[in-house]
């Protein structure tokens, strides 16, 4: 089944959530689809890559919002059987002093032109194991530290051994965020020097090999992002073969810092936008962190409506999304809004689907869908209740907020009442809902069919940010603080528009908010010209979607990490 995967040399692309499909719920958010976008761009491209991650047979979780606006977290299983394959080797890794055994589903991505890229979903819930450690792999980013750690060391140390075992030859190792940075530690004991060679003072490992063969893609300035683990727990659940005094040395002496381990055993470090890229050279000082800033998959983000338009009108598109440049002179005005209208349309059925809420066509929709947390500031847009109900009375528009906050996340779940709570207070003036359990379909929707994406996280804490690229390969122009990636895509009053400077105040930029929408953007959108609107829309697509994909992304990572 894997033989023609394993004869010619690949990239083994590590990540803790991968979103393959919206049945397949082993992702929580913007990391988890990006890992998706890169292997299917791969796959396009026919690059050599395997995809390593967790199966999550639990999910992250399903969603349920109950009358008071409060999130509910429920288990999200999906049986692996209906969408991969099982696999017959099984590699054991040590835990608590037992052995712990992983198997692995195959899932495999197809491309385009017949590329394949095979994915592997580790799996412990294996007759082999105990109940307890049947478990850690059912549920993303579950339980506790101990949880945490545990399913850090089925990933890294597990994963790497698998591709052993199934015969894949690995020229480079590529981790995408820290936790899988323990596959640098099984590496390290790979190519240990043998003791009986060694003279006194020289040391065990061939640390320069494994940094040559490892990149590290961090994600986030958040601290929150960044796993660390107490090393009295470190010393109870890890295997006692590896040297816990280099790993002190290469991961920090008070904690095992995941983030600290993945950039001493990388030798290419990259942050995901320009701006992420300054911050966490600040962040790390003594690493040399590059940019590449994200992109997502062009064939997957577009509406059916805007891909049979790119077909038409620019084709090979798809292959070459740079050809989306083209958009603002081979488009006719007329085609832009029709396949619009179309996505819009195709929204405002999944709103009434999912809520009962009836949306007019011919009002603008405002949306606002990412993971609920407090630095996204998702309650920004009610911080003046009576103006937002003035511009709207001048101007009328609609809401959709969407988005999960992480169970332990207090603060973000209290967002999410908040936000019901406003959408309650704006009855019959401004129509608004919130989508429960956003997933690949709901985004799907949400992208394509409003008319303004908005974004509001709190400076420099958006590291990049993806949903405004697939808006725009909608011809979704985003109305967003200049943070992440939107610091190298707005071109102000071309591509969308920025809410305030480069200097956070929640207080400012909630009227820089305001002012854009009363002064500028549904005055636009209004005007008895439809052409100075739709304008917008084309140079979102030829200006931003040509540039902002994964394809790009990963011919970057594929000349500047992997074959440098």
């Amino acid at each position: 089944m894997l033989e023609k995967f394993t004869h010619s040399p690949r990239v083994a692309y590590f990540s803790m959530e991968i979103a393959l499909r919206n049945e397949i719920p082993t992702y929580a958010g913007g990391l988890g689809v990006l890992a998706g976008d890169m292997v299917r761009s791969a796959a396009d491209l026919m690059l050599p890559m395997v995809a390593i991650s967790l199966v999550s047979r639990a999910g992250y979780f399903r969603q349920k919002i109950d009358e008071q606006g409060h999130q509910v977290e429920l288990p999200d299983f999906w049986q692996p059987e209906l969408w991969a394959k099982p696999l017959d080797a099984k590699v054991a890794v040590t835990i608590e002093g037992r052995l712990v055994w992983i198997g692995a589903w195959l899932y495999l991505v197809e491309g385009l032109s017949g590329g394949k890229q095979p994915v592997l979903l580790l799996d412990t819930d294996l007759n082999e194991n105990s109940p307890e450690d049947r478990e850690l792999t059912h549920y993303l980013y579950g339980g506790d530290s101990t949880y945490r750690l545990k399913q850090e060391i089925v990933l890294g140390i597990g994963g790497v051994r698998l591709l052993q075992a199934l015969g894949f030859t690995i020229f480079h190792y590529h981790m995408n965020e820290g936790h899988s940075a323990l596959l640098g530690v099984e590496l390290l004991h790979r190519y240990a020097y043998p003791l009986e060679e060694l003279r006194a003072g020289e040391p065990h490992y061939d640390i320069p090999r494994v940094r040559e063969m490892c990149s590290f893609t961090t994600h986030t300035p958040v601290e929150a992002g960044h796993d660390r683990f107490d090393y009295a727990l470190v010393n109870r659940v890890f295997d006692n073969t590896f040297d816990l005094l280099t790993i002190r040395h290469l991961a920090g002496e008070d904690s095992l810092n995941m983030t600290c381990l993945a950039l001493n055993l990388s030798e290419y470090v990259n942050g995901v936008a320009k701006s992420h890229a300054d911050i966490s050279n600040k962040m790390f000082p003594g690493y040399q962190v590059h940019a590449i800033t994200n992109g997502v998959h062009p064939l997957t983000w577009a509406a059916d409506s805007f891909r049979e338009l790119y077909n038409t009108r620019i084709p090979g598109w798809h292959h070459e999304p740079e050809l989306l440049i083209r958009a603002e002179c081979c488009i006719s005005d007329e085609a832009i809004w029709q396949a619009h209208q179309q996505a819009k349309t195709a929204l405002i059925e999944q709103i009434f689907d999912l809520t009962g809420a009836r949306f007019d066509l011919n009002i603008p929709i405002l949306s606002f869908a990412r993971r609920m947390t407090a630095y996204k500031r998702p309650d920004m847009l009610f911080t003046d209740m009576e103006r937002l109900k003035r511009i709207a009375r001048q101007y009328p528009f609609q809401i959709v907020m969407s988005g999960k906050a992480h169970p332990s996340d207090e603060g973000g779940k209290a967002l999410i009442a908040e936000l019901h709570g406003y959408a309650n207070q704006l009855a019959g003036i401004i129509p608004t809902v919130y989508l429960p359990n956003y997933n690949l379909d709901i985004a799907h929707g949400v992208v394509a069919g409003s008319d303004v994406w908005l974004n509001t996280p709190l400076r420099p804490y958006e590291a990049s940010g993806t949903s405004g690229m697939k808006a725009a390969i909608n011809g979704v122009p985003s109305l967003s603080v200049l943070d992440g990636w939107w610091i190298e895509g707005c071109i102000e009053g071309i591509t969308g528009w920025a809410i305030g400077n480069m200097i956070s105040s929640n207080g400012s930029d909630a009227i820089a908010l305001y002012d854009k929408l009363e002064q500028v953007v549904l005055p636009l959108y209004y005007h008895q010209d439809a052409s100075r609107w739709i304008k917008v829309m084309k140079y979102a697509i030829s200006k931003n979607a040509s540039y902002f994909n994964s394809h790009r992304m990963m011919r970057r990572y594929l000349i500047e990490a992997y074959t440098r």
